[in-house]
């Protein structure tokens, strides 16, 4: 299997930038067409349990714009040959003091494009 091929890397690489910016932004339908539609998509918040794409889809519909801009670091992108991705990055948002927030993404290349099929984010106290 080939790791990290450039292209496949780049192409990832900007659909997790694109994602970053509807989230900071909460560009709910870009948010939504990002990840996969499909009862078996799954998304672990920090205070919530999703499964299937019409409870995240509710979840971004509901969420309140306030707070959500985040300084993010240490992304690791990595790629499993031509459609399977993880995408890992720390957040800090000063809403959050004290706290590192943990985000990790599994993307598949599907018909329509790179989609999230798994996602899992998490907050704890900063060392």
């Amino acid at each position: 299997m080939d790791i990290n091929l450039p292209d496949v890397r780049a192409e990832v690489e900007a659909a997790f930038a694109r994602y970053e910016a509807a989230l900071v932004s909460n560009d709910v339908a870009t948010l939504q067409e990002l990840f996969w539609r499909s009862e078996l998509t799954i998304r672990y918040g920090i205070a919530e349990i999703l499964y299937g794409s019409d409870e995240i889809a509710a979840f971004r519909a509901a969420r309140l714009p306030v707070g959500l801009a985040r300084r993010i670091s240490r992304t690791v992108i990595t790629t499993y040959g031509r459609d399977f991705a993880t995408a890992s990055t720390l957040f800090e948002r000063d809403t959050v003091p004290g706290r590192i927030g943990r985000q990790m993404q599994t993307w598949a290349r599907l018909p329509e494009g790179w989609r999230i099929v798994a996602a899992h984010v998490s907050l704890i106290d900063a060392a």
